[in-house]
């Protein structure tokens, strides 16, 4: 089963202003949580995204598409990074994201999304 585990954006991370507060020890700490997803075959992908005053939306209306700038709001409803999982089902999934470290200086979420399976009807 593929996941995809979405590191939710918060105040300080579509600001930027979050990376002052990152330190070593949460640096080191993330990366050997990835190796160990990693060791376990359960890392296919893993990323950081750019805050959304980089990025942009494309409205779809029939024919019609328009662009829309960044920066979005609110922050708690966008995702600031992700990992790609293959895991045997979802209590897997939940059981990794537990072991994670705080991916955010302060209070964060983590959501875990199935991909759908193209084997299944």
């Amino acid at each position: 089963m593929r996941v995809m585990v979405l590191v939710k954006a918060t105040e300080a991370s579509e600001n930027n202003s979050f990376q002052p507060a990152w330190t070593a020890e949460m640096m080191a700490a993330m990366g050997r949580f990835n190796d160990e997803l990693r060791h376990a075959g359960i890392l296919v992908m893993a990323d950081g995204l750019k805050p959304t005053a980089h990025a942009k939306r494309i409205a779809f209306d029939g024919a019609a598409r328009t662009i829309i700038d960044g920066p979005f709001t609110p922050p708690n409803e966008l995702v600031a990074g992700f990992w790609l999982w293959n895991v045997k089902d979802m209590d897997e999934a939940i059981a990794w994201a537990k072991r994670c470290p705080n991916p955010m200086p302060g209070p964060s979420e983590i959501e875990i999304r199935p991909l759908y399976d193209r084997s299944e009807s």
